[in-house]
Protein backbone atom coordinates (compact mmCIF):
# COMPACT_ATOMS: atom_id res chain seq x y z
CA UNK A 1 0.00 0.00 0.00
CA UNK A 2 2.51 2.54 -1.43
CA UNK A 3 2.09 6.61 -0.46
CA UNK A 4 0.31 5.48 3.00
CA UNK A 5 1.49 6.13 6.90
CA UNK A 6 0.84 5.00 10.06
CA UNK A 7 0.49 7.47 13.19
CA UNK A 8 0.85 6.13 17.22
CA UNK A 9 -0.18 8.34 19.93
CA UNK A 10 0.99 7.25 23.29
CA UNK A 11 -0.21 7.37 26.80
CA UNK A 12 0.46 11.54 27.60
CA UNK A 13 -0.81 12.33 24.02
CA UNK A 14 -3.76 10.00 24.71
CA UNK A 15 -4.28 11.22 28.75
CA UNK A 16 -7.48 13.74 28.86
CA UNK A 17 -9.80 14.70 25.94
CA UNK A 18 -7.79 18.34 25.54
CA UNK A 19 -4.88 16.13 24.43
CA UNK A 20 -6.98 14.08 22.55
CA UNK A 21 -8.34 17.35 21.03
CA UNK A 22 -4.98 17.59 19.87
CA UNK A 23 -4.61 14.20 18.76
CA UNK A 24 -7.49 14.70 16.16
CA UNK A 25 -6.47 18.12 15.03
CA UNK A 26 -3.24 16.29 13.96
CA UNK A 27 -5.15 13.57 12.28
CA UNK A 28 -7.01 16.27 10.56
CA UNK A 29 -4.31 18.47 9.38
CA UNK A 30 -2.11 14.52 8.43
CA UNK A 31 -4.73 13.93 6.32
CA UNK A 32 -5.19 17.31 4.60
CA UNK A 33 -0.95 16.89 3.91
CA UNK A 34 -1.71 13.66 2.40
CA UNK A 35 -0.41 14.32 -1.36
CA UNK A 36 2.89 15.53 0.61
CA UNK A 37 3.56 13.22 3.67
CA UNK A 38 1.68 10.04 2.74
CA UNK A 39 -2.12 8.89 3.47
CA UNK A 40 -3.00 8.42 7.10
CA UNK A 41 -4.47 4.68 6.97
CA UNK A 42 -4.16 3.66 11.06
CA UNK A 43 -3.78 5.19 13.99
CA UNK A 44 -1.93 3.28 16.85
CA UNK A 45 -3.10 4.73 19.98
CA UNK A 46 -1.73 3.92 23.81
CA UNK A 47 -4.23 3.61 26.99
CA UNK A 48 -4.93 6.77 28.76
CA UNK A 49 -2.06 8.12 30.56
CA UNK A 50 -1.44 6.18 33.92
CA UNK A 51 -4.36 3.73 33.38
CA UNK A 52 -2.34 0.63 32.33
CA UNK A 53 -0.85 1.06 35.98
CA UNK A 54 -3.98 1.38 37.18
CA UNK A 55 -5.01 -1.58 36.02
CA UNK A 56 -2.10 -4.00 37.25
CA UNK A 57 -3.07 -2.64 40.36
CA UNK A 58 -6.70 -3.32 40.69
CA UNK A 59 -6.16 -6.63 39.25
CA UNK A 60 -3.18 -7.38 42.05
CA UNK A 61 -5.96 -6.13 44.72
CA UNK A 62 -8.58 -8.68 43.38
CA UNK A 63 -5.95 -11.77 43.61
CA UNK A 64 -5.25 -10.84 47.22
CA UNK A 65 -9.50 -10.36 47.50
CA UNK A 66 -8.47 -6.69 48.58
CA UNK A 67 -11.17 -3.24 47.41
CA UNK A 68 -10.35 -2.44 44.08
CA UNK A 69 -13.94 -0.44 43.08
CA UNK A 70 -12.85 2.50 43.72
CA UNK A 71 -9.84 2.78 41.77
CA UNK A 72 -12.10 0.88 38.87
CA UNK A 73 -14.72 3.63 39.30
CA UNK A 74 -11.98 6.29 38.91
CA UNK A 75 -11.11 4.78 35.70
CA UNK A 76 -14.60 4.52 34.45
CA UNK A 77 -15.07 8.46 35.50
CA UNK A 78 -11.91 9.53 33.51
CA UNK A 79 -13.24 7.41 30.59
CA UNK A 80 -16.65 8.93 30.66
CA UNK A 81 -15.51 12.46 30.95
CA UNK A 82 -13.12 12.07 28.06
CA UNK A 83 -16.14 10.89 26.04
CA UNK A 84 -18.81 13.85 27.05
CA UNK A 85 -16.10 16.38 26.52
CA UNK A 86 -14.70 14.91 22.81
CA UNK A 87 -18.44 13.36 21.36
CA UNK A 88 -21.19 15.82 20.77
CA UNK A 89 -24.86 14.72 22.42
CA UNK A 90 -26.41 13.30 19.30
CA UNK A 91 -23.20 10.03 19.33
CA UNK A 92 -22.44 10.47 23.11
CA UNK A 93 -25.02 7.91 24.37
CA UNK A 94 -23.54 5.43 21.69
CA UNK A 95 -20.13 6.25 22.88
CA UNK A 96 -21.07 5.60 26.31
CA UNK A 97 -22.42 2.51 25.33
CA UNK A 98 -19.18 1.00 24.22
CA UNK A 99 -17.57 1.83 26.87
CA UNK A 100 -19.78 0.62 29.53
CA UNK A 101 -19.99 -2.52 27.81
CA UNK A 102 -15.96 -2.96 27.73
CA UNK A 103 -15.95 -1.78 31.95
CA UNK A 104 -18.81 -3.97 32.67
CA UNK A 105 -16.88 -6.91 30.96
CA UNK A 106 -13.72 -5.93 33.37
CA UNK A 107 -15.54 -5.78 36.11
CA UNK A 108 -16.70 -9.78 35.34
CA UNK A 109 -12.97 -10.37 34.59
CA UNK A 110 -11.77 -9.24 38.40
CA UNK A 111 -15.02 -10.58 40.21
CA UNK A 112 -13.60 -14.22 38.85
CA UNK A 113 -10.06 -13.31 39.85
CA UNK A 114 -11.33 -12.48 42.91
CA UNK A 115 -13.13 -15.40 43.55
CA UNK A 116 -10.29 -18.01 42.83
CA UNK A 117 -7.84 -15.58 44.09
CA UNK A 118 -5.16 -16.23 41.47
CA UNK A 119 -4.21 -14.01 38.71
CA UNK A 120 -2.01 -16.09 35.88
CA UNK A 121 0.33 -13.57 33.54
CA UNK A 122 -2.70 -14.64 30.94
CA UNK A 123 -5.22 -13.49 33.13
CA UNK A 124 -3.03 -9.90 33.28
CA UNK A 125 -2.65 -9.54 29.52
CA UNK A 126 -6.21 -9.60 29.23
CA UNK A 127 -6.82 -7.17 31.77
CA UNK A 128 -4.30 -4.89 30.75
CA UNK A 129 -5.75 -5.13 27.46
CA UNK A 130 -9.23 -2.79 28.50
CA UNK A 131 -6.56 0.37 28.39
CA UNK A 132 -5.91 0.48 24.89
CA UNK A 133 -9.48 -0.61 23.99
CA UNK A 134 -11.11 1.58 25.80
CA UNK A 135 -8.86 4.28 24.60
CA UNK A 136 -9.39 3.38 20.99
CA UNK A 137 -13.04 3.16 21.50
CA UNK A 138 -12.83 6.91 22.15
CA UNK A 139 -10.74 8.40 19.39
CA UNK A 140 -12.52 6.20 16.78
CA UNK A 141 -15.89 7.94 18.38
CA UNK A 142 -14.38 11.33 18.53
CA UNK A 143 -12.90 11.45 14.90
CA UNK A 144 -16.71 10.14 13.69
CA UNK A 145 -18.45 12.95 15.52
CA UNK A 146 -15.81 15.38 13.36
CA UNK A 147 -17.02 13.44 9.80
CA UNK A 148 -13.49 11.82 9.88
CA UNK A 149 -14.73 8.12 8.68
CA UNK A 150 -13.10 6.18 11.15
CA UNK A 151 -13.07 2.40 12.17
CA UNK A 152 -12.00 0.69 15.50
CA UNK A 153 -9.61 -1.79 14.98
CA UNK A 154 -8.72 -4.42 17.93
CA UNK A 155 -5.39 -5.55 17.39
CA UNK A 156 -5.72 -9.09 18.80
CA UNK A 157 -7.41 -9.69 15.43
CA UNK A 158 -4.15 -9.13 13.19
CA UNK A 159 -1.58 -9.17 15.31
CA UNK A 160 -0.52 -12.80 15.65
CA UNK A 161 1.82 -13.75 18.71
CA UNK A 162 3.25 -16.68 20.65
CA UNK A 163 2.00 -17.36 24.06
CA UNK A 164 4.61 -15.78 25.91
CA UNK A 165 2.58 -13.99 28.15
CA UNK A 166 3.56 -10.68 29.18
CA UNK A 167 5.92 -9.68 26.50
CA UNK A 168 4.63 -12.14 23.89
CA UNK A 169 7.09 -12.88 20.48
CA UNK A 170 5.05 -11.71 17.14
CA UNK A 171 4.45 -13.86 14.28
CA UNK A 172 5.62 -11.82 11.34
CA UNK A 173 4.31 -14.17 8.52
CA UNK A 174 1.16 -14.71 10.25
CA UNK A 175 0.42 -10.90 11.14
CA UNK A 176 1.74 -9.59 7.80
CA UNK A 177 -1.19 -11.45 5.87
CA UNK A 178 -3.77 -10.91 8.70
CA UNK A 179 -2.93 -6.98 8.39
CA UNK A 180 -2.82 -7.03 4.72
CA UNK A 181 -5.95 -8.51 4.80
CA UNK A 182 -7.79 -6.89 6.99
CA UNK A 183 -6.99 -2.98 5.34
CA UNK A 184 -7.99 -4.37 1.88
CA UNK A 185 -11.15 -5.07 3.07
CA UNK A 186 -11.57 -1.87 4.87
CA UNK A 187 -10.84 1.52 3.70
CA UNK A 188 -11.67 3.54 6.72
CA UNK A 189 -9.03 5.28 9.15
CA UNK A 190 -8.29 2.15 11.34
CA UNK A 191 -7.51 3.20 15.00
CA UNK A 192 -5.97 0.31 16.53
CA UNK A 193 -5.46 -0.88 19.66
CA UNK A 194 -1.57 -0.43 20.62
CA UNK A 195 0.45 -2.96 22.91
CA UNK A 196 -1.70 -6.44 22.29
CA UNK A 197 -2.11 -9.31 20.27
CA UNK A 198 -3.38 -12.26 20.70
CA UNK A 199 -1.91 -15.66 19.94
CA UNK A 200 -3.11 -18.53 16.91
CA UNK A 201 -5.79 -19.45 19.68
CA UNK A 202 -7.35 -16.06 20.39
CA UNK A 203 -6.02 -15.54 23.52
CA UNK A 204 -5.18 -11.51 24.34
CA UNK A 205 -1.25 -11.19 25.16
CA UNK A 206 0.96 -7.94 25.37
CA UNK A 207 3.64 -7.28 23.71
CA UNK A 208 5.64 -5.38 26.68
CA UNK A 209 5.30 -2.47 28.13
CA UNK A 210 5.95 0.24 25.65
CA UNK A 211 4.93 -1.99 23.45
CA UNK A 212 2.58 0.13 21.50
CA UNK A 213 5.36 1.48 19.75
CA UNK A 214 5.91 -1.44 18.18
CA UNK A 215 2.45 -2.07 17.11
CA UNK A 216 2.94 0.43 15.07
CA UNK A 217 6.05 -0.37 13.54
CA UNK A 218 4.17 -3.80 13.01
CA UNK A 219 1.35 -2.78 11.59
CA UNK A 220 3.49 0.26 9.56
CA UNK A 221 6.05 -2.51 7.98
CA UNK A 222 2.85 -4.96 7.24
CA UNK A 223 1.41 -1.74 5.19
CA UNK A 224 4.78 -0.88 3.65
CA UNK A 225 4.25 2.56 4.89
CA UNK A 226 5.90 5.30 3.54
CA UNK A 227 7.09 6.76 7.03
CA UNK A 228 5.46 5.51 10.58
CA UNK A 229 4.83 8.73 12.98
CA UNK A 230 5.49 8.24 17.08
CA UNK A 231 4.06 11.39 18.56
CA UNK A 232 4.98 11.82 22.01
CA UNK A 233 4.95 14.44 24.83
CA UNK A 234 8.69 15.23 23.47
CA UNK A 235 10.17 17.08 20.71
CA UNK A 236 12.12 13.81 19.62
CA UNK A 237 15.38 12.44 20.51
CA UNK A 238 17.80 14.18 22.35
CA UNK A 239 21.49 14.24 22.68
CA UNK A 240 21.09 13.04 26.35
CA UNK A 241 18.44 13.19 28.69
CA UNK A 242 17.46 16.81 29.18
CA UNK A 243 16.13 16.36 32.78
CA UNK A 244 20.00 15.84 33.26
CA UNK A 245 22.04 17.50 30.42
CA UNK A 246 20.20 21.24 30.19
CA UNK A 247 22.12 21.68 27.14
CA UNK A 248 20.77 18.66 25.26
CA UNK A 249 19.28 19.23 22.06
CA UNK A 250 17.12 17.78 19.71
CA UNK A 251 19.14 15.39 17.03
CA UNK A 252 17.36 15.82 13.33
CA UNK A 253 18.46 12.29 12.21
CA UNK A 254 19.53 9.42 13.51
CA UNK A 255 20.31 5.99 11.67
CA UNK A 256 17.95 2.89 12.59
CA UNK A 257 21.56 1.32 14.31
CA UNK A 258 21.90 4.27 16.29
CA UNK A 259 18.17 4.61 17.71
CA UNK A 260 18.12 1.33 18.97
CA UNK A 261 21.13 1.58 20.59
CA UNK A 262 20.31 4.49 22.39
CA UNK A 263 16.63 2.94 23.15
CA UNK A 264 18.25 -0.35 24.22
CA UNK A 265 20.92 1.67 26.36
CA UNK A 266 18.29 3.53 28.50
CA UNK A 267 16.85 6.74 26.21
CA UNK A 268 13.03 6.58 26.95
CA UNK A 269 11.62 8.08 23.69
CA UNK A 270 11.59 4.74 21.66
CA UNK A 271 10.36 1.19 22.94
CA UNK A 272 13.66 -0.84 21.66
CA UNK A 273 11.88 -3.25 19.62
CA UNK A 274 9.94 -0.33 17.71
CA UNK A 275 12.56 0.10 14.56
CA UNK A 276 12.98 -3.05 13.90
CA UNK A 277 10.09 -4.08 11.84
CA UNK A 278 10.37 -0.89 10.13
CA UNK A 279 13.98 -1.21 9.94
CA UNK A 280 13.64 -4.60 7.25
CA UNK A 281 11.46 -3.01 5.41
CA UNK A 282 13.43 0.66 5.53
CA UNK A 283 10.51 2.68 6.26
CA UNK A 284 11.42 6.18 8.20
CA UNK A 285 10.92 6.59 11.72
CA UNK A 286 9.69 10.06 12.55
CA UNK A 287 9.71 11.03 16.71
CA UNK A 288 7.42 14.03 17.17
CA UNK A 289 5.71 16.10 19.93
CA UNK A 290 1.94 15.79 20.06
CA UNK A 291 1.89 19.06 22.29
CA UNK A 292 4.19 21.04 19.71
CA UNK A 293 3.15 19.33 16.55
CA UNK A 294 5.29 22.46 14.48
CA UNK A 295 8.31 20.88 15.89
CA UNK A 296 10.44 19.29 12.92
CA UNK A 297 11.65 16.10 15.69
CA UNK A 298 13.79 13.24 14.85
CA UNK A 299 13.74 11.33 11.57
CA UNK A 300 15.09 7.78 11.87
CA UNK A 301 16.39 6.41 8.59
CA UNK A 302 17.11 3.00 7.78
CA UNK A 303 20.83 3.78 6.16
CA UNK A 304 23.42 4.41 8.23
CA UNK A 305 26.33 3.84 5.64
CA UNK A 306 24.70 7.13 3.80
CA UNK A 307 24.16 8.92 7.10
CA UNK A 308 27.33 8.42 8.62
CA UNK A 309 29.15 10.96 5.83
CA UNK A 310 27.54 13.85 7.93
CA UNK A 311 27.38 12.44 11.05
CA UNK A 312 29.29 13.86 14.31
CA UNK A 313 32.05 11.99 16.13
CA UNK A 314 29.07 11.65 18.96
CA UNK A 315 25.91 12.38 17.89
CA UNK A 316 24.05 11.10 21.53
CA UNK A 317 24.61 9.66 25.01
CA UNK A 318 22.06 7.32 26.85
CA UNK A 319 22.82 5.35 29.96
CA UNK A 320 21.22 2.31 31.79
CA UNK A 321 20.93 1.25 35.53
CA UNK A 322 21.24 -0.19 37.50
CA UNK A 323 23.24 -3.73 35.56
CA UNK A 324 25.25 -6.46 37.31
CA UNK A 325 28.21 -7.70 35.78
CA UNK A 326 28.63 -11.59 36.09
CA UNK A 327 32.42 -12.47 36.19
CA UNK A 328 33.14 -15.99 34.92
CA UNK A 329 36.88 -17.34 35.85
CA UNK A 330 37.45 -20.08 34.10
CA UNK A 331 40.89 -21.28 33.28
CA UNK A 332 40.73 -24.84 33.43
CA UNK A 333 38.58 -24.49 30.39
CA UNK A 334 41.38 -22.42 28.51
CA UNK A 335 41.23 -23.26 24.83
CA UNK A 336 38.43 -25.47 25.36
CA UNK A 337 36.28 -25.35 22.23
CA UNK A 338 31.86 -24.14 23.43
CA UNK A 339 32.65 -22.35 26.45
CA UNK A 340 30.94 -19.37 24.87
CA UNK A 341 27.69 -21.32 23.42
CA UNK A 342 27.82 -22.85 26.46
CA UNK A 343 27.51 -20.17 29.03
CA UNK A 344 24.87 -18.06 26.35
CA UNK A 345 22.87 -20.95 26.27
CA UNK A 346 22.39 -20.78 29.73
CA UNK A 347 21.44 -17.14 29.76
CA UNK A 348 19.06 -18.19 26.85
CA UNK A 349 17.50 -21.02 29.01
CA UNK A 350 16.32 -18.64 31.61
CA UNK A 351 15.62 -15.91 29.10
CA UNK A 352 17.84 -13.59 30.34
CA UNK A 353 19.63 -10.76 28.08
CA UNK A 354 23.09 -10.14 28.17
CA UNK A 355 23.85 -6.69 27.22
CA UNK A 356 27.40 -5.88 27.10
CA UNK A 357 30.11 -8.92 26.87
CA UNK A 358 34.19 -8.42 27.51
CA UNK A 359 36.53 -11.67 27.38
CA UNK A 360 40.25 -12.58 28.49
CA UNK A 361 41.86 -16.07 28.14
CA UNK A 362 40.64 -17.43 31.19
CA UNK A 363 37.64 -15.14 32.16
CA UNK A 364 34.43 -13.88 30.59
CA UNK A 365 32.66 -10.57 32.14
CA UNK A 366 29.32 -9.87 31.21
CA UNK A 367 26.35 -7.90 32.21
CA UNK A 368 22.25 -8.05 33.19
CA UNK A 369 19.79 -5.86 33.93
CA UNK A 370 17.58 -9.29 35.14
CA UNK A 371 18.33 -10.83 37.94
CA UNK A 372 14.66 -12.34 38.77
CA UNK A 373 16.51 -16.03 37.25
CA UNK A 374 19.91 -15.37 38.54
CA UNK A 375 20.28 -17.86 41.37
CA UNK A 376 19.11 -20.38 39.02
CA UNK A 377 21.90 -19.51 36.09
CA UNK A 378 24.68 -19.14 38.76
CA UNK A 379 23.72 -22.38 39.59
CA UNK A 380 24.47 -23.75 36.03
CA UNK A 381 27.20 -21.75 35.58
CA UNK A 382 29.34 -22.41 38.41
CA UNK A 383 30.42 -26.01 36.34
CA UNK A 384 32.69 -23.71 34.47
CA UNK A 385 34.32 -21.79 36.89
CA UNK A 386 34.67 -19.62 39.89
CA UNK A 387 31.84 -17.02 39.06
CA UNK A 388 31.12 -13.45 41.42
CA UNK A 389 29.24 -10.86 41.05
CA UNK A 390 29.01 -6.73 41.06
CA UNK A 391 26.20 -4.97 41.54
CA UNK A 392 24.93 -1.32 40.71
CA UNK A 393 26.74 -0.47 37.67
CA UNK A 394 25.24 1.27 34.81
CA UNK A 395 25.96 0.65 31.00
CA UNK A 396 27.29 4.24 29.63
CA UNK A 397 26.20 4.51 25.60
CA UNK A 398 27.98 7.07 22.95
CA UNK A 399 26.25 6.46 19.09
CA UNK A 400 27.47 8.65 16.14
CA UNK A 401 28.37 8.18 12.65
CA UNK A 402 32.46 8.47 13.18
CA UNK A 403 32.71 7.10 16.59
CA UNK A 404 35.23 4.29 15.87
CA UNK A 405 37.39 7.49 14.03
CA UNK A 406 41.08 7.32 15.66
CA UNK A 407 41.14 9.08 18.76
CA UNK A 408 38.07 9.22 19.99
CA UNK A 409 38.24 6.90 22.06
CA UNK A 410 41.22 7.94 23.72
CA UNK A 411 39.99 11.23 24.01
CA UNK A 412 36.85 9.59 25.49
CA UNK A 413 38.30 7.75 28.24
CA UNK A 414 40.81 10.54 28.93
CA UNK A 415 37.67 13.21 29.55
CA UNK A 416 36.17 10.24 32.27
CA UNK A 417 39.38 9.77 33.55
CA UNK A 418 40.29 13.69 34.17
CA UNK A 419 36.72 13.51 36.12
CA UNK A 420 38.13 10.69 38.13
CA UNK A 421 35.63 8.35 36.59
CA UNK A 422 36.68 5.12 37.12
CA UNK A 423 35.52 2.75 33.65
CA UNK A 424 35.41 -1.20 34.07
CA UNK A 425 34.33 -2.91 30.86
CA UNK A 426 34.66 -1.25 27.20
CA UNK A 427 32.61 -2.52 23.81
CA UNK A 428 32.54 -1.20 20.71
CA UNK A 429 29.69 -2.26 18.08
CA UNK A 430 31.36 -4.25 14.67
CA UNK A 431 29.09 -1.67 12.79
CA UNK A 432 31.05 1.31 14.41
CA UNK A 433 28.02 2.58 15.39
CA UNK A 434 28.55 2.89 19.10
CA UNK A 435 30.63 2.47 22.42
CA UNK A 436 30.19 0.86 25.42
CA UNK A 437 31.45 0.94 28.92
CA UNK A 438 30.78 0.26 32.11
CA UNK A 439 30.82 2.48 35.25
CA UNK A 440 29.69 2.28 39.13
CA UNK A 441 25.77 3.53 38.81
CA UNK A 442 26.62 6.72 40.98
CA UNK A 443 28.95 7.62 38.14
CA UNK A 444 26.39 7.39 35.45
CA UNK A 445 24.87 10.67 35.55
CA UNK A 446 28.50 12.69 35.60
CA UNK A 447 29.69 10.75 32.68
CA UNK A 448 26.98 11.97 30.48
CA UNK A 449 27.34 15.58 31.62
CA UNK A 450 31.34 15.10 31.09
CA UNK A 451 30.98 13.24 27.78
CA UNK A 452 28.04 15.85 26.20
CA UNK A 453 30.06 18.79 27.26
CA UNK A 454 33.45 17.62 25.44
CA UNK A 455 31.89 16.12 22.45
CA UNK A 456 28.38 18.18 22.12
CA UNK A 457 28.48 21.24 24.64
Amino acid sequence: MEGVKVLKFGGTSMGSAKAMERVISIIEKSRSNSDKSGVPRAVVVSAMSGVTNRLVEIAKCAAEHKEYERELKAIRKMHEAAIRALVSSKNREKALAHVDELLLHLEEVLATVRLVRVLSVAELDYIMSFGERLSAHILTEGLNDRAIPSEYLNARKVIVTDGHFGAAGVDFKATNAAVRKYFRGHNKLQVVTGFIGATPKKRTTTLGRGGSDYSAAIVGAALGARVIEIWTDVSGIYTADPRLVHAARVVPELAFEEAGELAYFGAKVLHPKTILPAMREGIPVKVLNTFKPNDNGTTIVSNFKERRLKSHTVEALSFKRPVTIVHINSPEFFDANGLMAGIFSIFDKYRTSVDVVATSVAAISLTIDNEKRLPEILGELKRYGEVSLERNKAIVCAVGGSINTAGVAGKMFTALGNNKINVEMISQASSAVSITFIVHGRDAERALKVLHKEYIR
